[in-house]
């Protein structure tokens, strides 16, 4: 279900803005931080043609930083043409030099390479540093830089280092930014990008979730009509903002399927029926699937496999009981915007640089349902926001994220009920403590990892040899990096000795101090 692009008359289709993607790990992180100035935004491919570019009919269009070099020959490239569009262009890093390039400035490799924070000099009044400071912190992350531009381009700002930090041309509306401020550690750049959209692209900022939601629900009348819709419930906010926007939508006309996979978090299901219970009046099915699953699981230790194994499992499951539902043409899924880019499933998005556990679409289309996803357009934490706007209850809304494969992926070595059962209570501590210090929704993720590891230990009088668990727990904003949590001692201690305590079969418990990247947020 696609949403937003072919309904000009929408209060949320009215101002849009294109990120061109040139290989940036920060293009999702710009349009987050354009969609925070109320701006709906759109991240497409780098050599999206100019005639797409007018079907979309943006105000603005931004070039995202990449890792090439515009000078080396297969380097990614944009159409030329798009600078003669009238519309508003702000390159950013990569994307100011492709755009200084090619409107007759030189690029090339400087002996100061700048990465980190640098101090920004602000050498005119144009109206993109309106109300800015003159002098400021931005993050640097390049090797290469403009060294000369034409003279139709005009010099805005510089750092030590770097004299065309940023740059305007004379007579097109073309911008450029040598650092990047759509970081947070470019403290005044969503002021910048506020200035780009507000009063370069002369945006409005009318983009709302309520305008979103109540959209939202009007096509997903349009699309279903009188038939059954099929939603597969996870415990988490994707699949609950899902159920909600259909339940609003066509009330009774949803049947919702939970698979407890015996992979769950404590209690897991218990809490899904109940949330259920208290804001749906649809039909829910749970699926008793944990003999199955471990069956299947067992002496699995390669994470890979045990992906795959859950997938099929899963499918299965869920198809058996889906053909039990009758008159159900439909099936919902939480697909939500970064797993459309990655998955190369827009049809003007980047290439796909799909990973095994991004599964968009999720079920075969051998099933015979057509797709519904109401969260196609929008990124997790405008998930959250919508979900408190539809009336969902905040535990629900701010639950952590939750792996498809469930405690499989925190379960390192063979997985067994037993080992389960461990894993099971210690996260439950982790949870609990963390939320007693009230740092849960300070923090991202927070989780216990059970290690295929055991240790001496002495308990008493006795030499023990039991399992090591670890604690992990990380900051990020976007979650394609991640720091991990400076949580107090006194709090890890706490957690430990409960663990350890109340835990049977653990007596060690370890702190994972690493950052993504190098590391991923889960173990596996």
């Amino acid at each position: 279900m696609s949403h937003l692009v072919n309904e000009p008359e929408s209060g949320v289709a009215r101002e849009r803005v294109l990120v061109l993607d040139f290989g940036s790990q920060y293009a999702q992180l710009i349009a987050r931080r354009v969609r925070e100035q109320n701006v709906f935004c759109e991240i497409v491919r780098h050599d999206i043609s100019v005639e797409r570019i007018r079907q979309h009919d943006p105000r603005g269009l931004i070039l995202s930083g990449g890792p090439s070099s515009v000078y080396d020959q297969n380097s990614p490239n944009c159409n030329p043409g798009l600078f003669q569009m009238g519309i508003p262009v702000l390159g950013i890093c990569y994307g100011m030099q492709l755009a200084c390039d090619a409107l007759g400035g030189e690029v090339r490799s400087t002996e100061t390479r700048e990465y980190g924070r640098a101090r920004l000099s602000v050498e005119s009044d144009d109206q993109l540093f309106a109300g800015v400071q003159r002098e400021m912190d931005v993050w640097m992350s390049h090797g290469d830089q403009v060294s000369n531009v034409s003279d139709n381009f005009i010099a805005l700002a510089r750092t030590e280092n770097c004299p065309f930090a940023a740059v305007r041309h004379r007579e097109l509306p073309v911008f450029g930014l040598q650092f990047h401020p759509e970081v947070t550690h470019t403290p005044e750049g969503g002021k910048l990008l506020e200035n780009f959209l507000l009063s370069v692209c002369d945006c409005a900022g009318t983009w709302r979730l309520e305008d979103f939601a109540e959209q939202t629900i009007k096509e997903i009348r349009s699309q279903v009509g009188d038939a059954r819709v099929i939603c597969g419930l996870s415990g988490g906010v994707d699949s609950a903002v899902t159920a909600a926007l259909l339940s609003r939508a066509i009330g009774d006309q949803l049947s919702c399927i939970l698979v407890n996979n015996g992979l769950l978090r404590k209690n897991e299901q218990s809490a899904v029926m109940e949330a259920f219970q208290d804001h749906f009046k649809s039909e829910l099915r749970v699926v008793d699937g944990e003999d199955r699953f471990l069956s299947a699981l067992e002496g699995v230790t390669d994470p890979e496999k045990k992906r795959k194994i859950i997938g099929r499992e899963f499918i299965e499951c869920f198809s058996d009981e889906a053909e039990l539902i009758e008159d159900a043409l439909f099936l919902a899924q939480g697909t939500l915007y970064p797993d459309v880019i990655e998955s190369g499933a827009a049809e003007d998005g980047p290439a796909a640089t799909i990973k095994l556990h991004h599964n968009v679409g999720g079920l075969p289309e051998k099933l015979g349902f057509e797709l519904v996803e109401p969260l196609r357009d929008l990124f997790k934490d405008e998930v959250r926001r919508l979900g408190l706007e539809l009336g969902l209850p905040p535990d629900l809304i701010w639950r952590h994220p939750f792996p498809g494969p469930g405690l499989a992926v925190r379960c390192l070595g063979a997985i067994s009920r037993d080992r389960l059962d461990v894993l099971r209570e210690a996260d439950q501590i982790v949870v609990e403590e963390i939320k007693e210090a009230g740092l849960y929704e300070k923090t991202a993720q927070a989780f216990a990892v059970l290690l295929p590891v055991q240790s001496v230990g002495v308990m008493g009088d006795d030499r023990t040899y039991e399992d090591v668990l670890a604690i992990r727990c990380v900051d990020s904003d976007d979650f394609m990096t991640a720091d991990w949590t400076h949580l107090p001692y006194e709090l890890l201690a706490r957690m430990s000795t409960r663990i350890i305590n109340e835990v049977k079969g653990v007596n060690r418990v370890c702190y994972d101090i690493s950052s993504k990247p190098p590391a991923t947020i889960e173990w596996e």
